[in-house]
């Protein structure tokens, strides 16, 4: 792992996840613990609406956390109900946090690489639609992390579960003094529970 990432790691360890969100998230830990179990490869696809924001923080934490716990053929992914860019922001938080990020691509949807640790493969990070060819089309869980995205698509195509984690929008907090605080809140908000989540797995 990247020092500075462990760093991160040690610290969202000690985070406290309230019992409300633990009920919340026992369905993701129930997923994938089945999953292992029956020794099947673990496909999540987190789906906001844009997927510019906490869709791809989901992703790339989770990831992180299965590398961390040592969860074997974790494979996550990240849509959205329809396809922008993933916001600046988001970048270079998880950069300040200790991400390796290398943009791929320019334009209006630029393509980015992210990565956790030297030795794995980087995450291929750039907004696009849940049902893209780039992501799972079957024997994956669709994790919902938006309300609007939760309730505008009541079924995903190729699913096998539906998991409704909702976080707040760090949107709300752009152009203002407390920009920087609140998507670094954010990150660590879900890189903790995504912590806990991998936690709970027994290999």
């Amino acid at each position: 792992m990247i020092p500075d990432i462990s760093n991160q790691i040690d610290a969202l360890s000690k985070f406290v996840i309230p019992d409300e969100r633990k009920i919340v998230l026992q369905p993701l830990v129930d997923y994938i613990q089945d999953k292992i179990v029956q020794n099947q490869e673990v496909r999540l696809n987190f789906i906001c609406t844009h997927n510019s924001r906490r869709s791809h923080l989901s992703q790339i934490w989770a990831q992180t956390m299965a590398f961390n716990f040592g969860i074997q053929n974790v494979f996550c992914y990240s849509g959205g109900t329809q396809a922008t860019a993933l916001f600046s922001k988001v970048g270079e938080t998880l950069a300040n946090q200790g991400f390796q990020i290398q943009q791929l691509s320019e334009g209006k949807n630029p393509v980015y690489a992210v990565k956790y640790n030297e030795d794995e493969a980087a995450l291929i990070c750039f907004s696009k639609t849940f049902d893209n060819s780039f992501n799972p089309n079957s024997q994956f869980a669709a994790v919902m992390t938006c309300s609007a995205a939760d309730e505008g698509c009541p079924f995903i195509v190729g699913a096998e579960k539906r998991l409704p984690i909702r976080y707040d929008d760090p949107k709300v907090f752009d152009g203002t003094d407390v920009v920087n605080e609140k998507y670094t809140e954010k990150s660590m908000e879900i890189g903790a529970e995504m912590y806990f989540v991998f936690s709970k797995i027994i290999k």
